[in-house]
């Protein structure tokens, strides 16, 4: 919730139909202590992993959008939730990774420390898209798997695991290469 002592509070519920790739900040016209909340539409860049291309959907992904202004600049928050598609980590099945973002930012410009400058507001402008799809990449987990339990791969015939009882899966193990040499030796002559 938005709180200041010298100005009323601005509470606004907007929705916007169409999603944005920038916000300017500067025409929602907030005076110092009121603040705004947007219900928007973003539709983050997808992301490339270890060779692999993970993409969203193809609608708008719903957010919760708040800004607040302060004595110099914005408090940003933005929040919301979503589906990321591609390949699994193990078994490069596709798969579908549900992604929760919950993330602030302040824009002091008239500052000089850098922490207070975020990388998404140029000039009262802000870098929707580009915020969210970094949230994303935060947010995400260490292996993105299609189960839990995703047994992956044979690494000797690439058969996936999940198919049959891994357990069941056997190969005849490989000759010793050292000893390779002894099969072109004839001993019958």
């Amino acid at each position: 919730m938005f709180v200041s002592r010298r100005a009323p509070l601005i509470e606004i519920l907007h929705t916007l139909p169409a999603s944005f790739n920038t916000i300017d900040l500067d025409s929602l016209g907030l005076g110092p202590g009121q603040g705004v909340r947007l219900d928007v539409g973003v539709l983050p860049e997808g992301l490339a992993l270890g060779g692999q291309s993970y993409e969203f959907g193809p609608d708008d992904v719903p957010a919760r959008l708040e800004v607040s202004r302060t004595a110099s600049g914005f408090a940003i928050r933005l929040v919301f939730e979503a589906a990321l598609a591609g390949p699994c980590m193990r078994c490069l099945e596709d798969a579908s990774f549900p992604i929760g973002v919950d993330v602030r930012e302040v824009d002091q410009p008239t500052t000089d420390d850098e922490e207070l400058n975020s990388p998404y507001v140029t000039d009262g402008e802000l870098s929707l898209a580009a915020w969210a799809h970094d949230a994303i990449a935060l947010a995400m987990p260490p292996q993105l798997l299609c189960r839990p339990d995703c047994a992956g791969l044979c690494p000797e015939c690439g058969v996936s695991l999940n198919d049959s009882d891994p357990a069941d899966h056997e190969h005849e193990a490989a000759p010793d290469p050292r000893w390779s040499a002894l099969k072109d030796l004839d001993l019958d002559g």
